[in-house]
């Protein structure tokens, strides 16, 4: 079931998707956009027992501030006893995920269905 989506800013659009908030980031993701999302991004990832999906899908650029504000939503979703997932398929987003390390805290899938677990997987998930 999909209900209708917000967007908050020009850099984030929130929808709800089979019992899932779904933030999905757009175009450049700096630190002025990241300030810009980041009161609505805690909106959404403070409630008890919340399933989100951050979904990178819609991203041009995505730089540290970026990475802030997904390390951010885990630890406080993971905090208050809900899951979360992320959705991403961009190679440079993706190689910074890993040299991070925050690929290892938050596994990429590359579509919204594969993170719900409505689709199955085209071999091994991109996070690896």
């Amino acid at each position: 079931m999909r209900q209708e989506s917000a967007s908050p800013t020009r850099h984030l659009r929130v929808r709800h998707h089979r019992g899932h908030t779904v933030l999905e980031f757009r175009g450049e993701i700096d630190i002025a956009s990241a300030a810009e999302i980041a009161p609505h991004l805690d909106r959404e990832t403070v409630r008890h027992g919340a399933r989100v999906v951050l979904d990178l899908g819609g991203i041009e650029f995505f730089d540290c501030s970026g990475l802030r504000l997904l390390y951010r939503a885990r630890s406080q979703v993971l905090d208050r006893g809900g899951q979360v997932r992320l959705v991403c398929d961009h190679p440079l987003t993706l190689r910074m995920l890993r040299i991070t390390g925050l690929a290892r805290l938050l596994p990429p899938w590359p579509t919204l269905d594969q993170a719900l677990g409505l689709s199955p997987p085209a071999g091994r998930r991109t996070g690896r």
